[in-house]
Protein backbone atom coordinates (compact mmCIF):
# COMPACT_ATOMS: atom_id res chain seq x y z
CA UNK A 1 0.00 0.00 0.00
CA UNK A 2 1.17 3.56 -1.05
CA UNK A 3 1.43 6.40 1.11
CA UNK A 4 -1.09 8.48 -0.40
CA UNK A 5 -3.44 5.31 -0.42
CA UNK A 6 -2.60 4.89 3.47
CA UNK A 7 -3.08 8.79 4.75
CA UNK A 8 -6.62 8.23 2.69
CA UNK A 9 -7.39 6.26 5.61
CA UNK A 10 -6.34 8.77 7.98
CA UNK A 11 -9.22 9.72 10.34
CA UNK A 12 -10.51 14.05 10.11
CA UNK A 13 -9.66 14.28 13.57
CA UNK A 14 -6.70 15.14 16.25
CA UNK A 15 -3.86 13.57 16.83
CA UNK A 16 -0.57 13.08 16.46
CA UNK A 17 1.71 11.12 13.52
CA UNK A 18 4.81 9.48 13.25
CA UNK A 19 6.94 9.37 9.74
CA UNK A 20 9.35 7.05 9.64
CA UNK A 21 12.32 6.37 6.75
CA UNK A 22 13.16 3.20 4.84
CA UNK A 23 14.87 1.55 8.19
CA UNK A 24 11.69 2.09 10.06
CA UNK A 25 13.09 4.75 12.07
CA UNK A 26 10.70 7.65 13.15
CA UNK A 27 12.13 10.57 11.47
CA UNK A 28 9.15 13.26 12.28
CA UNK A 29 6.91 14.01 14.62
CA UNK A 30 3.63 16.36 14.91
CA UNK A 31 0.19 17.21 16.14
CA UNK A 32 -2.81 17.81 14.19
CA UNK A 33 -6.04 19.21 14.66
CA UNK A 34 -6.68 16.85 11.56
CA UNK A 35 -4.65 14.26 10.88
CA UNK A 36 -6.38 13.38 7.11
CA UNK A 37 -5.40 17.03 6.08
CA UNK A 38 -2.11 17.70 8.03
CA UNK A 39 -0.41 14.58 6.40
CA UNK A 40 -1.68 15.24 3.16
CA UNK A 41 -0.87 18.91 3.04
CA UNK A 42 3.23 17.37 3.47
CA UNK A 43 2.31 15.65 0.04
CA UNK A 44 1.43 19.04 -2.24
CA UNK A 45 4.01 19.84 -4.72
CA UNK A 46 2.62 23.80 -4.16
CA UNK A 47 5.20 26.17 -2.05
CA UNK A 48 6.83 23.34 -0.05
CA UNK A 49 9.87 24.74 1.44
CA UNK A 50 13.72 22.76 1.37
CA UNK A 51 13.31 20.78 4.21
CA UNK A 52 9.77 19.67 3.93
CA UNK A 53 10.78 18.54 0.37
CA UNK A 54 14.10 16.49 2.16
CA UNK A 55 11.62 14.85 4.77
CA UNK A 56 8.82 13.83 2.58
CA UNK A 57 11.70 12.33 0.40
CA UNK A 58 12.44 10.38 3.43
CA UNK A 59 9.84 9.11 4.42
CA UNK A 60 8.36 5.16 3.83
CA UNK A 61 5.87 4.93 6.13
CA UNK A 62 3.37 6.86 8.66
CA UNK A 63 2.07 5.93 11.78
CA UNK A 64 -0.37 7.82 13.94
CA UNK A 65 -2.32 8.36 17.52
CA UNK A 66 -5.61 9.39 17.15
CA UNK A 67 -6.81 11.30 20.43
CA UNK A 68 -9.49 13.21 21.49
CA UNK A 69 -8.44 17.00 21.34
CA UNK A 70 -5.43 18.92 19.61
CA UNK A 71 -4.40 19.90 23.48
CA UNK A 72 -3.94 16.01 24.27
CA UNK A 73 -2.05 15.61 20.67
CA UNK A 74 0.10 18.16 21.87
CA UNK A 75 1.54 16.44 25.38
CA UNK A 76 1.89 13.35 23.26
CA UNK A 77 3.90 15.13 20.37
CA UNK A 78 6.55 16.39 22.60
CA UNK A 79 6.84 13.07 25.09
CA UNK A 80 7.73 11.26 21.68
CA UNK A 81 10.05 13.64 20.13
CA UNK A 82 11.59 13.86 23.73
CA UNK A 83 11.54 9.66 23.51
CA UNK A 84 12.56 8.92 19.54
CA UNK A 85 15.09 12.11 18.95
CA UNK A 86 13.39 12.54 15.25
CA UNK A 87 16.35 14.13 13.43
CA UNK A 88 13.90 16.76 11.68
CA UNK A 89 12.70 17.54 15.38
CA UNK A 90 15.61 18.48 16.79
CA UNK A 91 15.81 22.42 16.20
CA UNK A 92 12.94 22.60 18.10
CA UNK A 93 13.97 20.93 21.10
CA UNK A 94 17.05 23.13 21.36
CA UNK A 95 14.47 26.38 20.77
CA UNK A 96 14.54 28.36 24.20
CA UNK A 97 11.90 30.97 23.13
CA UNK A 98 9.34 27.60 23.27
CA UNK A 99 6.66 27.07 26.49
CA UNK A 100 7.56 24.13 28.68
CA UNK A 101 6.22 22.50 31.75
CA UNK A 102 8.31 22.17 34.71
CA UNK A 103 7.70 20.32 37.17
CA UNK A 104 9.02 21.30 41.12
CA UNK A 105 10.38 17.65 42.00
CA UNK A 106 12.35 19.29 44.42
CA UNK A 107 9.73 20.68 46.84
CA UNK A 108 7.77 18.99 49.54
CA UNK A 109 4.57 18.91 47.18
CA UNK A 110 5.93 19.56 43.93
CA UNK A 111 3.75 21.84 41.37
CA UNK A 112 3.38 21.98 37.42
CA UNK A 113 2.96 25.06 35.27
CA UNK A 114 3.77 26.61 32.25
CA UNK A 115 7.34 28.38 32.08
CA UNK A 116 9.57 29.85 29.13
CA UNK A 117 12.86 29.70 31.31
CA UNK A 118 15.04 26.28 31.41
CA UNK A 119 17.09 26.36 34.41
CA UNK A 120 19.22 24.51 36.55
CA UNK A 121 17.18 24.27 39.84
CA UNK A 122 16.96 20.35 40.25
CA UNK A 123 13.35 21.15 38.35
CA UNK A 124 11.76 18.22 35.34
CA UNK A 125 11.04 20.41 32.38
CA UNK A 126 9.33 18.51 29.63
CA UNK A 127 8.97 20.52 26.12
CA UNK A 128 9.28 22.23 24.49
CA UNK A 129 5.55 22.86 23.35
CA UNK A 130 4.63 24.75 19.87
CA UNK A 131 1.38 26.48 21.04
CA UNK A 132 0.75 28.04 24.71
CA UNK A 133 -2.65 27.58 24.04
CA UNK A 134 -3.21 24.34 23.67
CA UNK A 135 -0.95 23.79 26.29
CA UNK A 136 -2.67 25.79 28.87
CA UNK A 137 -6.30 23.42 27.69
CA UNK A 138 -4.04 20.39 28.04
CA UNK A 139 -2.79 21.43 31.38
CA UNK A 140 -6.37 21.90 33.03
CA UNK A 141 -7.10 18.17 31.55
CA UNK A 142 -3.69 16.60 33.30
CA UNK A 143 -5.16 17.67 36.70
CA UNK A 144 -8.66 16.07 36.16
CA UNK A 145 -6.57 12.45 35.76
CA UNK A 146 -3.43 13.87 38.39
CA UNK A 147 -4.49 16.51 40.81
CA UNK A 148 -1.92 18.32 41.68
CA UNK A 149 -1.21 21.51 43.83
CA UNK A 150 -0.59 24.99 41.67
CA UNK A 151 -0.49 27.76 43.75
CA UNK A 152 2.91 29.24 44.93
CA UNK A 153 3.45 29.35 48.57
CA UNK A 154 1.39 26.71 50.71
CA UNK A 155 -1.05 28.36 52.83
CA UNK A 156 -3.85 26.90 55.19
CA UNK A 157 -7.14 27.45 53.21
CA UNK A 158 -8.15 24.83 50.94
CA UNK A 159 -8.67 27.09 47.34
CA UNK A 160 -10.71 26.51 44.31
CA UNK A 161 -9.15 23.78 42.36
CA UNK A 162 -9.79 21.94 45.58
CA UNK A 163 -12.99 21.98 45.42
CA UNK A 164 -13.51 21.29 41.82
CA UNK A 165 -11.33 18.55 42.30
CA UNK A 166 -8.51 20.09 40.77
CA UNK A 167 -5.87 19.59 44.48
CA UNK A 168 -5.64 16.99 46.65
CA UNK A 169 -5.13 20.38 49.07
CA UNK A 170 -1.77 19.76 50.36
CA UNK A 171 -2.10 22.93 52.23
CA UNK A 172 -4.93 21.86 54.43
CA UNK A 173 -3.35 18.55 55.14
CA UNK A 174 -5.82 16.66 52.78
CA UNK A 175 -3.38 14.19 51.78
CA UNK A 176 -0.26 12.80 52.84
CA UNK A 177 3.22 13.39 51.46
CA UNK A 178 3.89 10.14 50.45
CA UNK A 179 0.50 9.90 48.39
CA UNK A 180 1.40 12.89 46.78
CA UNK A 181 4.75 11.50 46.31
CA UNK A 182 3.31 8.86 44.44
CA UNK A 183 0.50 10.80 42.16
CA UNK A 184 4.00 12.63 41.13
CA UNK A 185 5.65 10.03 40.05
CA UNK A 186 2.69 9.10 38.29
CA UNK A 187 2.33 12.80 36.56
CA UNK A 188 6.10 12.22 35.42
CA UNK A 189 5.21 8.81 33.89
CA UNK A 190 2.39 10.09 31.91
CA UNK A 191 4.49 13.27 31.01
CA UNK A 192 7.51 11.47 29.49
CA UNK A 193 5.06 9.37 27.60
CA UNK A 194 5.67 5.94 29.10
CA UNK A 195 1.75 4.96 28.89
CA UNK A 196 2.53 0.90 29.55
CA UNK A 197 4.31 1.48 32.47
CA UNK A 198 2.18 3.90 33.95
CA UNK A 199 -1.30 1.41 33.50
CA UNK A 200 0.74 -1.12 35.25
CA UNK A 201 2.19 0.82 38.12
CA UNK A 202 -1.80 2.07 38.75
CA UNK A 203 -3.23 -1.29 38.50
CA UNK A 204 -0.41 -2.66 41.16
CA UNK A 205 -1.57 0.09 43.63
CA UNK A 206 -4.96 -0.72 42.83
CA UNK A 207 -4.90 -4.09 43.78
CA UNK A 208 -2.66 -2.96 46.95
CA UNK A 209 -5.71 -0.89 47.39
CA UNK A 210 -7.99 -3.71 47.32
CA UNK A 211 -5.87 -6.12 49.15
CA UNK A 212 -5.69 -3.69 52.45
CA UNK A 213 -10.04 -3.05 51.63
CA UNK A 214 -9.40 0.53 50.58
CA UNK A 215 -12.20 0.13 48.44
CA UNK A 216 -12.48 3.81 48.00
CA UNK A 217 -9.06 4.25 47.28
CA UNK A 218 -8.97 1.54 44.61
CA UNK A 219 -11.83 2.96 42.86
CA UNK A 220 -10.68 6.29 42.42
CA UNK A 221 -7.43 4.49 41.08
CA UNK A 222 -9.29 2.33 38.53
CA UNK A 223 -11.40 5.76 37.61
CA UNK A 224 -7.54 6.86 36.47
CA UNK A 225 -6.51 4.42 34.72
CA UNK A 226 -10.37 4.51 32.29
CA UNK A 227 -9.27 7.84 32.17
CA UNK A 228 -5.75 7.24 30.64
CA UNK A 229 -7.49 4.82 28.40
CA UNK A 230 -10.16 7.07 27.08
CA UNK A 231 -6.99 9.51 25.90
CA UNK A 232 -6.19 7.91 23.02
CA UNK A 233 -9.04 6.70 21.16
CA UNK A 234 -7.59 5.31 18.13
CA UNK A 235 -4.24 3.78 16.78
CA UNK A 236 -3.20 2.40 13.58
CA UNK A 237 -2.31 -1.09 14.17
CA UNK A 238 1.66 -0.54 14.57
CA UNK A 239 3.72 -3.64 13.47
CA UNK A 240 3.95 -6.88 14.56
CA UNK A 241 7.95 -5.67 15.68
CA UNK A 242 6.67 -2.57 17.84
CA UNK A 243 4.00 -5.17 19.42
CA UNK A 244 6.59 -7.40 20.50
CA UNK A 245 8.78 -4.51 21.93
CA UNK A 246 5.56 -3.31 23.95
CA UNK A 247 4.57 -6.97 24.94
CA UNK A 248 7.97 -6.91 26.82
CA UNK A 249 7.80 -3.71 28.54
CA UNK A 250 4.27 -4.39 29.93
CA UNK A 251 4.90 -7.67 31.55
CA UNK A 252 8.57 -6.82 32.60
CA UNK A 253 10.33 -9.27 30.57
CA UNK A 254 13.98 -9.89 30.72
CA UNK A 255 14.38 -10.50 27.18
CA UNK A 256 12.29 -9.74 23.79
CA UNK A 257 10.03 -12.22 23.69
CA UNK A 258 11.29 -12.71 19.55
CA UNK A 259 9.47 -16.79 20.01
CA UNK A 260 6.00 -16.68 21.65
CA UNK A 261 3.72 -20.51 21.64
CA UNK A 262 0.17 -20.28 22.93
CA UNK A 263 -1.72 -23.47 23.83
CA UNK A 264 -5.77 -23.95 23.57
CA UNK A 265 -8.17 -26.91 24.04
CA UNK A 266 -11.26 -27.98 21.85
CA UNK A 267 -14.00 -30.83 23.05
CA UNK A 268 -17.32 -31.49 23.16
CA UNK A 269 -18.63 -32.71 26.51
CA UNK A 270 -15.28 -34.15 26.58
CA UNK A 271 -15.55 -36.20 23.46
CA UNK A 272 -12.87 -35.49 20.79
CA UNK A 273 -10.95 -33.39 22.64
CA UNK A 274 -7.91 -32.08 21.11
CA UNK A 275 -5.71 -29.28 21.80
CA UNK A 276 -3.23 -26.78 19.91
CA UNK A 277 -0.02 -25.34 19.59
CA UNK A 278 0.64 -22.07 17.74
CA UNK A 279 4.25 -20.59 17.46
CA UNK A 280 4.92 -16.74 16.57
CA UNK A 281 8.08 -15.11 15.58
CA UNK A 282 8.71 -11.51 16.02
CA UNK A 283 4.45 -10.90 16.31
CA UNK A 284 4.25 -13.62 13.07
CA UNK A 285 2.66 -16.57 12.44
CA UNK A 286 5.22 -18.98 11.84
CA UNK A 287 2.94 -22.07 10.65
CA UNK A 288 5.26 -25.17 9.88
CA UNK A 289 5.64 -25.09 13.77
CA UNK A 290 2.67 -25.37 14.67
CA UNK A 291 1.71 -28.89 16.23
CA UNK A 292 -1.71 -30.67 17.77
CA UNK A 293 -2.50 -32.87 19.98
CA UNK A 294 -5.04 -35.53 20.27
CA UNK A 295 -5.68 -35.82 24.00
CA UNK A 296 -4.79 -39.68 25.41
CA UNK A 297 -4.70 -39.42 29.13
CA UNK A 298 -7.73 -37.71 30.14
CA UNK A 299 -11.42 -38.96 28.90
CA UNK A 300 -14.04 -36.46 31.04
CA UNK A 301 -14.85 -33.02 30.66
CA UNK A 302 -11.52 -31.62 32.18
CA UNK A 303 -9.74 -28.83 30.66
CA UNK A 304 -7.22 -28.36 33.28
CA UNK A 305 -6.08 -31.83 33.04
CA UNK A 306 -6.06 -31.92 29.03
CA UNK A 307 -4.10 -28.39 29.06
CA UNK A 308 -1.35 -30.06 31.89
CA UNK A 309 -1.24 -32.99 28.98
CA UNK A 310 -0.55 -30.91 25.89
CA UNK A 311 2.15 -28.78 28.13
CA UNK A 312 3.81 -31.65 28.98
CA UNK A 313 3.98 -33.74 26.18
CA UNK A 314 4.79 -30.40 23.74
CA UNK A 315 7.91 -29.49 26.10
CA UNK A 316 9.01 -33.08 27.49
CA UNK A 317 9.81 -33.67 23.67
CA UNK A 318 11.82 -30.24 23.15
CA UNK A 319 13.66 -31.14 26.27
CA UNK A 320 14.65 -34.73 24.93
CA UNK A 321 15.67 -33.31 21.58
CA UNK A 322 17.57 -30.29 23.32
CA UNK A 323 15.91 -27.99 21.07
CA UNK A 324 15.38 -24.27 21.70
CA UNK A 325 12.19 -23.11 24.18
CA UNK A 326 10.21 -20.19 23.58
CA UNK A 327 10.45 -16.83 24.90
CA UNK A 328 7.07 -16.59 26.55
CA UNK A 329 4.07 -18.76 27.03
CA UNK A 330 0.46 -17.83 26.07
CA UNK A 331 -2.45 -20.00 27.70
CA UNK A 332 -6.07 -19.47 26.06
CA UNK A 333 -8.20 -19.18 29.27
CA UNK A 334 -7.83 -17.41 33.00
CA UNK A 335 -6.57 -18.43 36.21
CA UNK A 336 -7.22 -21.83 36.08
CA UNK A 337 -5.38 -22.64 33.16
CA UNK A 338 -2.52 -20.76 33.90
CA UNK A 339 -2.40 -22.41 37.31
CA UNK A 340 -1.97 -25.50 35.32
CA UNK A 341 -0.01 -25.36 32.81
CA UNK A 342 2.51 -23.67 35.25
CA UNK A 343 2.36 -26.75 37.57
CA UNK A 344 3.66 -28.91 34.40
CA UNK A 345 6.28 -26.27 33.85
CA UNK A 346 7.10 -26.56 37.35
CA UNK A 347 7.47 -30.06 36.96
CA UNK A 348 9.40 -30.30 33.63
CA UNK A 349 12.11 -27.90 35.61
CA UNK A 350 11.35 -25.00 32.90
CA UNK A 351 9.31 -22.51 34.99
CA UNK A 352 11.15 -19.86 34.40
CA UNK A 353 9.35 -19.19 31.14
CA UNK A 354 7.45 -16.60 31.31
CA UNK A 355 3.29 -17.60 30.82
CA UNK A 356 0.30 -15.59 30.61
CA UNK A 357 -3.56 -16.49 30.21
CA UNK A 358 -5.85 -14.65 28.62
CA UNK A 359 -9.40 -14.98 29.41
CA UNK A 360 -12.27 -14.79 26.62
CA UNK A 361 -14.63 -13.02 28.37
CA UNK A 362 -13.53 -9.56 29.44
CA UNK A 363 -9.89 -10.03 27.87
CA UNK A 364 -8.29 -9.72 31.23
CA UNK A 365 -4.45 -11.03 31.05
CA UNK A 366 -3.15 -13.20 34.31
CA UNK A 367 0.35 -13.93 35.28
CA UNK A 368 1.24 -16.92 37.88
CA UNK A 369 2.29 -13.98 40.72
CA UNK A 370 -0.52 -11.29 40.19
CA UNK A 371 -3.33 -11.86 42.18
CA UNK A 372 -5.44 -9.60 40.24
CA UNK A 373 -5.62 -9.74 35.89
CA UNK A 374 -4.17 -6.80 34.18
CA UNK A 375 -6.63 -4.80 32.17
CA UNK A 376 -5.54 -3.20 28.98
CA UNK A 377 -7.55 -0.53 27.10
CA UNK A 378 -9.56 -2.37 24.32
CA UNK A 379 -7.42 -0.02 21.39
CA UNK A 380 -4.04 -1.49 22.98
CA UNK A 381 -1.81 -3.09 20.23
CA UNK A 382 -0.45 -5.23 23.31
CA UNK A 383 -3.94 -6.98 23.63
CA UNK A 384 -4.10 -6.91 19.72
CA UNK A 385 -1.02 -8.96 19.71
CA UNK A 386 -2.13 -11.26 22.69
CA UNK A 387 -5.70 -11.73 21.19
CA UNK A 388 -4.40 -12.61 17.60
CA UNK A 389 -2.08 -15.13 18.98
CA UNK A 390 -4.81 -16.81 21.26
CA UNK A 391 -7.30 -16.50 18.35
CA UNK A 392 -5.08 -18.68 16.18
CA UNK A 393 -4.38 -21.27 18.68
CA UNK A 394 -8.49 -21.71 19.23
CA UNK A 395 -8.52 -21.28 15.03
CA UNK A 396 -6.23 -24.35 14.65
CA UNK A 397 -7.51 -26.28 17.89
CA UNK A 398 -11.35 -26.13 16.99
CA UNK A 399 -10.59 -27.37 12.90
CA UNK A 400 -8.45 -30.06 13.97
CA UNK A 401 -11.51 -31.26 16.66
CA UNK A 402 -14.07 -30.85 13.58
CA UNK A 403 -11.80 -32.44 11.45
CA UNK A 404 -11.70 -35.79 14.11
CA UNK A 405 -15.35 -35.39 14.75
CA UNK A 406 -15.96 -35.58 10.68
CA UNK A 407 -14.14 -38.70 10.35
CA UNK A 408 -15.14 -40.76 13.25
CA UNK A 409 -18.86 -39.67 11.90
CA UNK A 410 -18.24 -40.82 8.49
CA UNK A 411 -16.78 -43.96 9.92
CA UNK A 412 -19.54 -44.99 10.89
Amino acid sequence: MGIKETIRKFPDSPGVYLMKDAKGRVIYVGKAGSLKKRVSSYFTKSKRKARTVLLVSQIKDIDYIQTNSEAEALIYEASLIKSKRPKFNIELKDDKSYPYLKLTVNEKYPRLFITRRVEDDGAKYYGPYTNVKLLKQALSFIQTIFPFRTCGRLGRRLCINYHIAKCPGPCAGKIYKREYKRMVNELRLFLEGRRHRLVRTLSCHMEAASKSLNFEDALLIRNRIRALSTLVTKRRVPGPMDQVDELKFLLNLKRRPKRIEAFDISNIHGREAVGSMVAFYDGKPDKKNYRKFKIKTVNRIDDYKMMREVVRRRYRRLLEERRSLPDLIIIDGGRGHLSSAVKELKRLRINHIPAIGIAKEFEHIYTPKRPLPIILPKDSSVLQLIKRIRDEAHRFARRYHIALRRKKMFAR
